[in-house]
């Protein structure tokens, strides 16, 4: 696990550099497409780089972690329209080339097995861009879900509802309570996993995922397990890891040895 310490300013820029990389020696690489707060930056970043012309995203393929149950997908509170409206709208992918969970379908359970088949038939992520909740999920992936989890139906916590209920005007009775994520075991079967997180309020759970026991009560920790994940976090999100000052180190004489 690749751990990089980086002014709050800065993480955007160093994830794009990511994304970037791989598309400028893979264009047809499979991406994985977080929502919420934390890759906002990224995607504005990316989108920049688009319009700048130095960076296409036309033959590059893309797939959403999650979607609430119950969302038309033209809702704007939906993650469909908000990976639209975010990044797939205003950067030049091919139609259709950004798919998601169909939180809509009559029988989920068969959704959910469909979507797995269709990253699968893609060739799986190469890259999967992921933000972490405060208490510790990632995707939909709420405390007690097994770390070998598939794409599946999930309830979420109250926790995740307030934390989301930015989303609904503040009322957190309006966050739907059922999702369609992304399971654990299918998030660590990507090539390359990017974790975002800033701010304070995120130094909690960053802790557990880099230094914690892995444990289904922190879900995050499952990335313990996965063979290259980039953790890239402000100074407030590493505020309470203990080996930060080895992981400046680490960051500073990478050069060295690459």
């Amino acid at each position: 696990m690749e751990i990089v310490i980086a002014e709050a300013g800065a993480v955007g820029a160093l994830v794009a550099d990511e994304v970037h990389a791989l598309l400028a020696r893979q264009p047809e690489a499979v991406l994985g497409l977080a929502t919420g707060s934390s890759p906002l930056s990224v995607y504005d970043e990316l989108v920049r780089r688009v319009e700048a012309g130095e960076l296409s995203f036309a033959r590059a393929r893309g797939f959403m972690l999650d979607e609430y149950v119950g969302l038309p997908a033209d809702d704007p509170r939906s993650y469909r329209a908000v990976i639209d409206a975010e990044l797939v709208s205003r950067a030049d992918f091919a139609p259709d080339a950004v798919q998601g969970p169909d939180g809509t379908a009559v029988d989920l359970a068969a959704a959910c097995l469909a979507y797995e088949q269709t990253i699968a038939e893609a060739g799986g992520v190469d890259l999967q861009i992921l933000g972490v909740g405060t208490a510790g999920h990632i995707a939909f992936n709420e405390p007690s879900s097994s770390l070998a989890s598939r794409t599946r139906v999930k309830t979420l916590t109250m926790q995740t509802r307030r934390d989301n209920a930015c989303f609904f005007d503040g009322d957190v009775e309006a966050v739907p309570r059922h999702c369609i994520t992304q399971g654990l075991g299918t998030i660590l079967e990507s090539r390359h996993a990017i974790v975002i997180a800033t701010g304070e309020k995120k130094a909690i759970a960053v802790r557990e995922l880099v230094e914690g026991a892995i444990s289904a009560r922190w879900p995050c920790t499952a990335l313990q397990l996965h063979p290259r994940v980039t953790v890239v976090v402000d100074a407030a999100a590493a505020s309470r890891l203990e080996l930060a000052d080895y992981y400046r180190e680490v960051q500073e004489h990478r050069d060295a040895v690459e």
